[in-house]
Order: C-alpha cells, then structure tokens, then sequence
C-alpha cells in the first residue's frame, strides 16, 4: 500500500466522504482511496438499519466515537455526550434520520456576512435537488433523481392530529414543507429511509461504488496526520492494527467531521502555533481558527404525561420486541420502521428575528435518547432548542497522541442571547401545549414540572437537563477572515493540495438538523474538485417574514 499512489485520499467514509467517494471515482481515470477508522455498516446489524433503534447507537461505542465535552461551566460543570459516527456513512450512519435543509437565508447570511458569494441559497439549492430523490414526489424546490432516498412519514397517531390543531391554537402557522418555499411553521418531517430501513451516506453513495476498480476503501485504520513537503499536502500516515504505513496522494480530503478535522489537522502541524509548539508538533500553517468557532444545538424535552393510552409506550415492553422486529423485518412496516421524529416545526420566538430561531420535534411518547422512559407511562413530548445561538465553543488537542480524544467545550448558555432564547422556547413549548387540542391527552406536566416557572428556575432546569442535539460544526470554517480555515472552494488556507469537506466547514450552523446541509456541501466540493461547470443557480423564491 505504501508504495502506491492515488489521485485523492479521502479521509473519513462519513456523510461527506462517501458523497465524495461516489463523485470522484465516477471518473474510471481516477484512482480513489479512502481510509475509514470506523466499521462498515454491517448489513444483518438491526441496530444500524432499523430506524427506531437508533439509540443503541448513539449510548454505545460499536458505531460511535462517544465523545463528551468538558466539564461545561454553564450547565453544573456537566460533561455533554457527543456520538459521532465512527462506521461507513458516519453520523448519517447513526443519526435520527431527520431530513431539514436549513432556511434559505442561512446561505444568504454565509453570503453576506462571511462573502461566501457562491453558496446563497441560490447556488446551494440546485445541490439539495441532486441529492434527492423524495419518494413523495419532485416540486420546483425538491429533487427526485439523486441517491439520498428522502421518505414522507404518515403521522397516524391521534396525538399528531392534535399537536397541529395545538400549534395553529397558539397562533403558528402550517407549512406546506419546511424544506420547500416556507421553512417557518410546522408539518411533517421528512426522513432518510427507505423501504422501512436507514438510508444514510454509505447506503445512497458509497455502496454503490465500492465495485469501482479505481476505488479503495479501508475500514478499521486511524489517520494519524498528513504528509507534507513544506507546505503541500503529499501524503497520509494511518495505523492498522499495529502497524503504521503511509500512502501518497494528488490531493488529500479531510472529511472527518466538527471534532476529528480539526484534531487531524492540529497533529499534522496546520493550526495555531503556539499551541502546536507548546506540544512538540513542527508547524505547517499558523491557522489560529483551526478548532475554533465551534457550534451545536442545544435541546430539551417538554414532556407531558397522557390521560389516554394512545402513545408508543406500550412498545417499550420487553416482550413486544419479537413482533417489532419481525414487522419491521419482514413485513417493512410497524413502529420499528419510524424513527418517531414525524412532526415539528420552526417558529421566531420574539420580533428581533428574521426567520425562525427555535426548532421542534414532536414525538408521541415520553422518552429520552438514551431509549428511558419516565414512569408514568403514556406521555408525549416536545424537543425545543435555539437554532442559530451566538455561543462559540472549541475543538483542541491537548496531546501529540493521535489516539487521545481532543478537548471539546461548546460554552453552551454562555451568552445573554442564547439564555433569553431559552427561556422563550420553553415558554413557546408550553403555550403549545396548553391548547384546547390537547385537552383530551394532557394530564399533568413531567418535564421541567410544574415548579418550575420563573427564568431563573428554567435557566436551571436547561443547565441541568440540556443534551446535545448532535450537530457539532463550524470549527474549519470557510471564509477569508482571521478564523477562517478553508476558502470557498474549501482549501485550506496557507498550504497546498488539502481540502476539508464536512460540517467543519460550515462558517455559521444551519437552521435544524445538518445532515443534509453537509451532503449538499460535498455535493457542491465534488464539482469544484472535479473542476465541473457548476450546476446552474436556482431562481427559486423563498419565504421573509416581513416586519410590523
């Protein structure tokens, strides 16, 4: 292997690296490696396949790098979990499977305040609409020709009927599609499935490449850092098993993800030198934004107990799950084969915003992530969290050791910004529940309870109960400022033949779930490596809540 050479090296089969992988060994004249640390997605593996077993994934370190923050000094000093995918598609490979885009002036703003002139929405949506192919059908904003199965839940449960009877009572409004014209208000959320199974990365893009002779992927070997003769990218050193080797290559692509890009780069000298001195490590490029910018979402659970036996609770029981698995199994139907993420919504919590700035998901059971459920059974809930925060946290390695986990702090409720949103997406949780339409469901309120109703009181309650959302990103951000990392056509600044593709590139964290924003990014990198004629710009309208 390390007398071989290829065209690129990818590093990481993630959401964005298998994209990649599919794109550019699509040209049989070039040859494609990608190094993978994680396991392939094993095909018999329930856990990885069916959509509402997801949380084995994310509370075990099978598929997952199970990374948790630092003690965080705005929530008790508690230690935030952090699953990231460590297997063939990723995090898509173990995600909630949530199909949001982001509201169309996300882009706008990369473009105006970052001048990211290339990646406004205009240019972003033709990228989204290759990905696609929504089983529901194409319209002018959503695409049916690309990999990505996108699947339109049922929402058969009564407590979806009267969540958006709720919602409209407390004076939001329906979306026709959240990912079409108008992203603010709420309707059904789409999901990556397909035929009742995940359809992450790996299954849309990387499997149907892997019979590519000038691909080569390889599971189980950690990147340890990249090769440089000055100050050009040449190669990758990685571990397998106990040996180290290396391999060359015309240009090398990081696809590591919000926390291991920036780690990687740190160990091959690219970041700041200071703090690289201070570890021994030879600079490469004194970056100082390398690690930093560093952003997520933060959500809680709204929870209410039910008067009526009508949620999902009852499938928790042990002796249920035979018949779950074989529904779903043989039959592709069941609660096995819905992620439960079916219903939500984006609304703007005060008139300082331009579009929304909270985010909803409705389940109808009381459960947490980790698949625990309250005990007083029957229960429906509401996940609420700030979507674009102004708190910036940090990616940092603290070691030479490439096998050490970096330093993660996300800062979170650190700024007066972000605890005012807080406390109005609690009070916006509650409003909703407290309509006419759920008068026949709602017994008494679980979580945050009843004793707790001053800001202080629900400031506490977030520090103590927050969890991450799993949408880690921002910390090689594109750009041309002092923190920027990458260009707009995601080149690492100050050194040659390395890209970084991923959500690290994200210079300001989309609006909702980033899975497909980052699809859409390596979408959009393949044509710029690939030095294609970009996809036309869109003339697509979208919707701006204009101001009393």
């Amino acid at each position: 292997m390390a007398a071989k050479r290829y065209d690129a090296i990818i590093i990481g089969a993630g959401t964005a690296g298998s994209v990649l992988a599919n794109r550019l060994s699509a040209d049989p004249d070039r040859r494609v490696l990608v190094l993978e640390a994680g396991r392939p997605d094993y095909r018999a593996d329930f856990r990885i396949h069916m959509p509402s077993a997801l949380s084995y994934n994310l509370t075990n370190k099978f598929y997952n790098w199970a990374y948790e923050s630092e003690p965080e000094p705005y929530m008790h000093n508690r230690r935030i979990a952090q699953p990231r995918g460590k297997v063939y598609g990723g995090s898509s490979s173990i995600n909630g499977m949530i199909h949001i885009r982001g509201n169309p002036m996300d882009y706008e703003k990369w473009k105006e305040k970052e001048g990211l002139k290339d990646w406004d929405y205009a240019h972003c949506l033709p990228y989204f609409q290759k990905m696609e192919y929504r089983l529901k059908g194409a319209d002018e904003y959503q695409g049916r020709s690309g990999p990505q199965y996108i699947t339109t839940p049922k929402c058969d449960n009564p407590l979806f009927d009267a969540f958006f009877a709720a919602v409209q009572e407390a004076g939001y409004p329906l979306t026709k599609d959240v990912n079409g014209y108008q992203q603010e208000g709420f309707s059904k959320f789409e999901s990556t499935t397909y035929r009742s199974r995940r359809w992450s990365a790996a299954r849309g893009y990387l499997h149907p490449a892997m019979h590519r002779d000038n691909l080569k992927v390889l599971p189980r070997v950690l990147t340890t850092r990249i090769l440089f003769e000055e100050n050009r990218a040449v190669g990758v050193e990685y571990v397998k098993g106990r040996e180290t080797q290396t391999v060359y290559g015309g240009e090398i692509i990081c696809c590591g993800g919000a926390i291991n890009s920036p780690q990687l780069l740190q160990l091959s000298g690219v970041g700041n030198a200071d703090e690289l001195d201070s570890l021994g490590i030879r600079v490469v490029a004194d970056l100082p934004g390398v690690g930093e910018n560093l952003q997520d979402h933060l959500e809680l659970y709204v929870q209410c107990a039910a008067k009526k036996p009508v949620s999902l609770y009852p499938y928790l029981k042990p002796w249920r799950a035979p018949k779950i698995g074989i529904d779903w199994l043989f039959l592709k139907k069941g609660i096995g084969a819905s992620n439960h993420f079916e219903a939500g919504g984006f609304v703007r919590s005060n008139d300082d915003v331009d579009y929304p700035n909270l985010q909803f998901h409705f389940l109808p059971i009381a459960i947490r992530y980790d698949g625990t459920a309250p005990s007083e059974g029957h229960g429906f809930q509401l996940h609420v969290g700030p979507m674009y925060t102004d708190v910036r946290g940090y990616v940092k390695i603290d070691s030479a050791d490439p096998t050490r986990y970096p330093k993660i702090r996300f800062n979170y409720l650190s700024t007066e910004k972000d605890r005012k949103e807080w406390v109005e997406a609690v009070r916006c949780a509650r409003k909703i529940f407290s309509q006419k339409a759920f008068d026949e469901f709602r017994n008494r309120e679980i979580s945050p309870g009843k004793t707790v109703q001053t800001d202080e009181e629900i400031l506490d309650f977030v520090a103590r109960e927050g969890e991450s959302a799993y949408h880690p990103s921002c910390t090689c951000k594109m750009g041309s400022d002092e923190k920027a990392v990458v260009d707009e056509k995601l080149r690492v600044h100050g050194v040659k033949n390395l890209r970084v593709v991923d959500a690290s590139v994200m210079p300001i964290i989309t609006n909702g779930n980033i899975c497909a924003p980052v699809m859409m990014i390596a979408e959009k990198a393949a044509d710029i490596i690939l030095e294609n004629t970009p996809l036309p710009a869109s003339n697509q309208d979208f919707y701006r809540h204009e101001k009393a």
